[in-house]
């Protein structure tokens, strides 16, 4: 079997830099470059889901709870940016002017706590939750019903509490974004170069991480388990790990979906939004690099343009997408091409395999041999 050279993927990643940061802010207007923002936020949480999905085996249906947090901390932040100092959110004054300022609003004034809080909130909380569910082997269906779970309990908490988060109406109009004003149209260029540049970071750390000892483990966690564990390493904490860099980068396009987008709304963390993150992740690919960020742009795209003009349908092609892909490209589109140049180019090792009349190893036979070393 023919591996991919190392250097590829580092090519694809540096033109699918140049298309993001150089085509797109040439040829696209400010509405798309808008929109293509937004998608690229939706890849940044679909690299993560990748990580422990595709090569973990982790099914994390309960994205949005990360999603989420990065989202609320930099809303916070440009919610209070917005108001001035000293002064409440208008969602506040509305429904009780001479209520204080939440003692857990306070922190986020500042533009470093903000930033810290969209980092390592994600990483206790992916780490509490990991650590738990982990070490007690739970997997499989029961791990996805659960981070589920957590994500419609975030929700409905949000939206139980309106005069502290907003409630189902979110938080909205905001005017800055680290002093920058939004409105401006070069300052949202640079809103989406920031998102962009983001993407391509977490592309670098996904295939720097898969070529790693780590990846190697992880991928062998997955596929064997136990041989792992006999091999003296814990799959537990080799899961959390990953488990929590998805949930990092979660929390990273969560936050960066805000200012572009300009309103965080519960429906944005929920169950349905966590779901529409895995299905673009299953339709690109889950095992490949570049399968789950295309994959979520292109769902993006549809929901943004069939679900605003067709927004009873856009929900039945989207499941008739999720159900043909599951059962006829499992390993979702970036599948075809090595299924299209295994039909043009038989492969080399079949003569062998006919000889010796033993079956193909399977694909975490020589990642275990490696480990072994």
């Amino acid at each position: 079997m023919t591996r991919i050279k190392p250097w590829l993927p580092l090519v694809g990643i540096a033109v699918f830099a140049v298309l993001l940061l150089v085509v797109a802010p040439a040829v696209l207007s400010m509405h798309w470059l808008n929109n293509l923002g937004k998608y690229c936020c939706w890849a940044i949480a679909a690299v993560g889901i990748g990580l422990a999905w595709g090569r973990g085996g982790m099914l994390v249906l309960g994205q949005g709870v990360f999603f989420g947090l990065g989202a609320y901390a930099m809303a916070m932040h440009l919610t209070l940016e917005t108001a001035g100092p000293d002064s409440l959110p208008i969602f506040m004054i509305l429904y009780d002017p001479s209520a204080p300022l939440p003692a857990f609003w306070e922190p986020f004034r500042s533009d470093l706590f903000t930033l810290l809080a969209i980092l390592l909130l994600p990483v206790i909380v992916a780490g509490i939750l990991g650590y738990a569910l982990f070490k007690r082997r739970v997997k499989g269906a029961y791990f996805a019903i659960l981070t589920q779970a957590l994500a419609v309990a975030l929700a409905v908490l949000i939206s139980s509490t309106i005069r502290e988060t907003g409630g189902d109406t979110g938080l909205s109009d905001f005017k800055y974004f680290f002093g920058f004003v939004l409105d401006d149209d070069a300052n949202k260029m640079m809103v989406f170069m920031i998102a962009a540049a983001l993407l391509i970071v977490c592309l670098l750390i996904h295939w720097q991480l898969g070529r790693s000892r780590f990846g190697e483990l992880l991928i062998a966690t997955r596929d064997a388990e136990e041989r792992v564990r006999f091999l003296g390493y814990d799959p537990a904490n080799i899961k959390l790990v990953a488990f929590v860099v998805a949930a990092v980068m979660a929390s990273i396009a969560g936050a960066m979906f805000v200012p572009i987008v300009g309103i965080i709304t519960p429906a944005e963390i929920g169950a349905s939004a966590s779901i529409l993150m895995i299905a673009g992740v299953a339709l690109g690919g889950r095992a490949s690099l570049f399968g789950p960020a295309l994959g979520a742009m292109a769902i993006g795209w549809g929901q943004s343009s069939l679900g605003s003009s067709w927004p009873s349908g856009w929900i039945y092609i989207l499941g008739l997408i999720f159900i043909l892909v599951t059962l006829f490209l499992p390993m979702g589109l970036s599948s075809l091409f090595s299924r299209a140049k295994s039909m043009i180019r038989p492969s080399r090792d079949l003569p062998v395999a006919l000889e010796t009349g033993s079956p193909a190893a399977p694909d975490s036979a020589p990642v275990l041999d490696e480990v072994k070393k």
